[in-house]
């Protein structure tokens, strides 16, 4: 497994259930017709997250800033650009994606729940 996509289990506090004092943007994220839609919310300390959803598919996404994924639900594929190793994701595990990169991700059944925090 490429180090990069390391696997944070034991180093931080489970993924959250909920958001409290919130602003929720109305207008959701689509990306290929559909297939991937996210809502963001911005906290008071104006830190943006994206909670989403991705049907099944392959996908490639490019970063500008690091990013940090909690799977909430679902199991999904996740490569790295410049990597050739692959990596499964479920529930509760999570995964960084580096600054001014991009990752592919895949989904071969059912619905992957996720949470993106911008960290860099």
């Amino acid at each position: 497994m490429d180090p990069s996509l390391r696997i944070l289990l034991g180093s931080m506090p489970a993924i959250p259930a909920e958001f409290s004092q919130v602003t929720a943007i109305t207008k959701a994220n689509v990306y290929f017709d559909g297939k991937v839609v996210s809502h963001t919310i911005v906290f008071p300390d104006s830190r943006k997250k994206t909670l989403g959803l991705i049907y099944p598919g392959s996908y490639h996404f490019g970063t500008e800033k690091a990013e940090l994924m909690e799977i909430v639900a679902g199991t999904c594929e996740v490569k790295l650009d410049g990597s050739e190793d692959k990596s499964s994701y479920s529930a509760g595990q999570v995964f960084e994606v580096p600054a001014k990169s991009g990752f592919d991700i895949s989904v071969k059944e059912g619905i992957c729940e996720y949470i993106c925090s911008f960290i860099g």
